[in-house]
């Protein structure tokens, strides 16, 4: 059969559609740049221990800001940039919500912790509850009680500077058990305290590389604790016991008094109104949500707030010219026969900045929380199979020299215009609160605690650098823990009141 030439032409133009398609599909679907692995372990044992995230933004300046690793064949996929975590977490927020199944948080017992739970009608839930508490709004009704362990905080200072740590664990702590649950305390030791301590600690712990080997061998719980890569089994009880108190014990005694109605007003009391209608499963489903959304908030809020404050007070050790200003700017405005209040936060743009600084300077949550996408996605021509591990690296973007000159020094001037807090640079520390769909929803409370307890310390207070022995000055190094969560390892500095007419508000 004769072939015209019209038939050769379609063919020959099938045969290149075809070609272009495959290899266009080749060049949209090539792999993410990373450092090269071993043979079934992958990257392994390139992933540092200690603060992985400054090894992860020393990889983007040689990969790109994306950077991939694998683990035992698990791609894990690093972003390294404010933009690439827009484009995806935000823009796509559909498909980059979900959060990776974690062995490891199973384990643990926290599967009900909204920050780890998946994507999901209980997780929506359970965020619209938060949210709803947590308003700009809201907050107002909250103030009362941060002022009253603000002032707490600064007569225990004001006692025993040297215990500067374990106070300021006190004071965040007692703040967010008296918003939640509506206990008023005095003590350090108080059980609901220690147990919420635990269980933060656990959850960090939990979190470090040596122990999260068994999320890619899985074998291993199986295993005894003598076992490579077991070790964190030692300690699995004990971390098991304090997550279990804390989700329970403190839900558990305000519900006994809320249904013989002599409990005091709370978050959770307030919150078991609103559901006291519901009947059946409807009424169990929403109490489990009640009970754990309270742990949530209040194990959280605790740690990440007491983490900003050690910042804070590691700065103002370090810069002393810094603390002058703010000094200057409080006398100012606030005057010398009374504390701060809320309704100065306006007029204190410079504490404020201080404020923001703190939150950038060291990033509470470096790595953000893991994420992994529910389908396959294509980002800049890479490809991103479904269920890849997605970390945001939040301190990378918040140390990033192109918005954040120097972002190793600790500058409040950088959030500043013209005496003023500048538009332009004032949401830049939106990052340490998470993006898109998974943003915290505390963070407008979780900011307004960390100003009134600065804006009150700076005050009343001189912190400055300890003497040894010999009367000389000693400044601090600058040494932060890693995990989950990381802030300033222990260090020492001296804490006096400024003059007599602050020990006097003090008193008072």
């Amino acid at each position: 059969m004769d072939l015209s030439p019209s038939l050769i032409l379609t063919a020959c133009i099938g045969v290149l559609i075809i070609v272009y398609t495959c290899i266009n599909d080749q060049v949209r679907r090539r792999a993410l740049p990373g450092p090269e692995g071993w043979p079934i372990v992958g990257n392994l044992f390139a992933i540092p221990r200690d603060r992985p995230w400054n090894t992860y933004l020393a990889w983007s300046q040689t990969y790109g800001p994306i950077v991939q690793v694998k683990v035992f064949g698990k791609p894990i996929v690093i972003l390294n940039t404010a933009k690439a975590v827009s484009d995806l977490f935000e823009s796509r927020s559909a498909i980059y919500s979900d959060r990776p199944k974690s062995l490891m948080v199973s384990l643990l017992g926290l599967e009900w912790s909204m920050i780890l739970m998946g994507y999901s009608p209980v997780w929506r839930k359970s965020r619209r509850l938060v949210h709803m508490h947590f308003t700009e709004d809201a907050i107002s009704n909250y103030e009362h009680i941060q002022l009253q362990n603000t002032r707490k905080l600064l007569s225990l200072l004001a006692q025993d500077p040297e215990g500067f740590v374990r106070h300021t664990r006190f004071a965040v702590g007692a703040t967010l058990l008296e918003l939640v649950y509506g206990s008023s305390i005095n003590d350090p030791e108080h059980p609901y305290l220690k147990c919420s301590e635990g269980a933060a600690q656990a959850a960090i712990e939990a979190s470090l590389p040596g122990n999260m080997t068994v999320e890619f061998l899985p074998f291993l719980r199986y295993m005894p604790s003598w076992f490579p890569g077991a070790t964190f089994k030692r300690k699995l009880p004990q971390w098991r016991a304090n997550v279990l108190a804390l989700r329970n014990n403190a839900f558990e005694e305000v519900k006994a008094a809320w249904r013989q109605e002599r409990a005091r007003s709370s978050l959770t009391t307030r919150m078991l109104d609103d559901i006291s209608g519901l009947s059946g499963e409807e009424h169990k489903e929403a109490e489990g949500i009640v009970r754990d959304v309270s742990a949530m908030i209040y194990v959280a809020g605790a740690d990440t707030t007491f983490s900003v404050l050690q910042t804070f007070f590691l700065a103002m050790t370090l810069h002393p010219e810094i603390q002058k200003k703010a000094h200057e700017e409080l006398d100012q405005v606030v005057g010398s026969r009374r504390l701060p209040g809320f309704t100065d936060r306006d007029y204190l743009p410079y504490v404020a900045a201080i404020v923001k600084e703190c939150i950038r300077w060291v990033t509470v949550i470096p790595l953000g929380v893991a994420r992994i996408n529910s389908e396959d996605d294509v980002y800049e021509g890479y490809h991103i199979p479904k269920g890849t591990i997605l970390m945001p690296n939040q301190w990378a973007i918040l140390h990033d020299p192109a918005v954040f000159p120097e972002p190793n020094v600790f500058k409040p001037e950088r959030f500043l215009k013209d005496g003023q807090l500048d538009p332009r640079t004032n949401d830049l520390v939106e990052a340490a609160f998470g993006f898109g769909r998974r943003l915290c929803p505390g963070k407008h409370f979780g900011q307004a605690t960390l100003f009134i307890n600065i804006a009150s310390i700076l005050h009343v207070f001189d912190v400055a650098p300890s003497t040894n022995a010999s009367g000389e000055v000693v400044y601090p190094e600058i040494k932060l823990t890693s995990g989950l969560s990381t802030y300033p390892t222990d260090f020492q500095c001296a804490i006096r009141p400024r003059t007599q007419l602050a020990e006097q508000l003090i008193a008072s």
